[in-house]
């Protein structure tokens, strides 16, 4: 049986004194591809920012290839919400992806030409090398996303964290986003996504984390995402779209 590179044990966080999350437990096992779904205030975002000491949690520990955080760091990559970066910092794409680096280079160290290739190829991958020299706050949306997800790639982590990369992209990118990380998890990488489109829960991810302030269900998608799960999980009536997708939810009342 293998043994699982993220460990999860009766984490419980708030913020101020509303309890966000309680009593959350699960295991994750090196290459997967998981989608961490709920409603609107379940506690997701949170969920990724505890796990990686971005904020305290209450009770319980998290430990990363049997370790904690602070010692496994230097494998793990993370995406924020888009929001919650200021695009207006006067900075180009390339050193943005470069700043990925800064682990490795540290932070008083200018970084290489070698580190500048290593950028690059990542923007490249994201089909973002012609905007390498473009200021950030003139790039799209999208294009915005893409440079963010080639910062990440660059750390070349055994374990990436992505909070909600699919959120106001155009179709595209969103395409160019989930082949990579469909790529990344045939190489043996680990990721996790906040997800919000359950119509492609089932398309994009083997596994699933079924959130609502605690989990409600993990595990394989195909045995995971079923109607009385995600039920449970929003706590709605659900309205079902066409049988070619039985478990995809057309809207919640």
């Amino acid at each position: 049986m293998a043994t699982p590179i993220l460990q999860v044990e009766n984490l419980s966080a708030s913020y101020r004194k509303n309890t966000v999350l309680h009593d959350i437990n699960f295991e994750v096992n090196a290459g997967s591809l998981t989608g961490i779904v709920g409603p609107n205030g379940a506690g997701k975002s949170t969920l990724l920012k505890t796990i990686l000491n971005l904020h305290p949690s209450l009770t319980g520990s998290v430990k990363f290839f049997g370790l904690p955080f602070i010692k496994a760091k230097k494998r793990i990559g993370y995406v924020p919400q888009r929001g919650s970066v200021d695009w207006d910092f006067p900075t180009d794409a390339l050193d943005v992806v470069t700043m990925g680096l800064y682990g490795q280079i540290g932070w008083l160290r200018r970084p290489s030409r070698l580190h500048k290739e290593r950028a690059y190829e990542a923007l490249d991958k994201m089909g973002m090398a012609d905007y390498a020299n473009r200021q950030i706050s003139q790039l799209s949306g999208g294009q915005q996303q893409r440079v963010f997800l080639a910062r990440a790639l660059v750390q070349d982590a055994d374990f990436y964290f992505m909070d909600e990369p699919l959120a106001g992209v155009d179709a595209a990118t969103e395409r160019a986003i989930m082949t990579i990380l469909k790529e990344l998890k045939a190489i043996g990488k680990t990721v996790m996504v906040v997800h919000h489109d359950l119509q492609t829960v089932e398309d994009y991810f083997d596994h699933v984390l079924l959130l609502n302030r605690t989990v409600i269900k993990h595990g394989r998608t195909e045995q995971i995402f079923t109607r009385e799960n995600i039920a449970n999980t929003y706590g709605g009536n659900m309205r079902w779209m066409g049988e070619e997708k039985r478990h995809a939810v057309h809207s919640i009342e």
